[in-house]
């Protein structure tokens, strides 16, 4: 039961955000009343907490493919770009991007995981730009963690002003123009 909360209130903050819908909205989705939902999860501050953790967790998941996959630093920040365009052709946000949108708002467990999930991300994206400035692929002043924050900035943004023109291929254009730019 908790998986299917987890998901139900996984897509509702990808299209609502954490804020616009609440343990009712929940419990209509899934046939089952307010107070099941306050057995597994007493509080929305502990779903939203765990909420990140399960998204990180499988976020740094589709990142092993990427590591161990063919390809060079471009090829491994394209594929990075397609979880976000994969996100987005299902009509959702990243979720951690929406909930960056309302961090003031959020508990501050919520906020540390949010922290987190940002930290990892920057970190691996870090890694491939290092890995690919030293063999040459990438060219690019001043710090990798930089770059690494310039992009997931960007990719959220981007998915932000694809969403609000409605037009997915938008963000394609965006990530290919950020990766381009890196290319040696």
């Amino acid at each position: 039961m908790q998986d299917r909360i987890l998901d139900v209130a996984e897509h509702l903050v990808q299209t609502r955000g954490f804020n616009g819908f609440s343990y009712a909205d929940i419990a209509a989705s899934l046939g089952v009343t307010k107070a099941s939902l306050h057995y597994h999860f007493p509080a929305k501050a502990q779903l939203g907490r765990d909420l990140i953790v399960r998204y990180t967790a499988n976020f740094l998941a589709a990142l092993k493919p990427i590591d161990e996959g063919a390809g060079g630093a471009p090829e491994k920040l394209r594929r990075y770009a397609g979880i976000y365009a994969d996100v987005l052709s299902k009509d959702r946000m990243c979720l951690c991007g929406m909930l960056a949108a309302e961090y003031a708002t959020l508990p501050k467990p919520m906020q540390k995981e949010l922290r987190h999930f940002f930290d990892e991300n920057e970190g691996w994206l870090a890694g491939v730009l290092q890995q690919g400035r030293r063999v040459g692929e990438l060219a690019f002043s001043g710090p990798p963690r930089d770059v690494a924050s310039l992009l997931v900035s960007s990719l959220e943004g981007a998915m932000m002003l694809a969403r609000s023109h409605g037009n997915a291929k938008r963000f394609r254009t965006i990530a290919d123009r950020l990766i381009a730019d890196l290319a040696a």
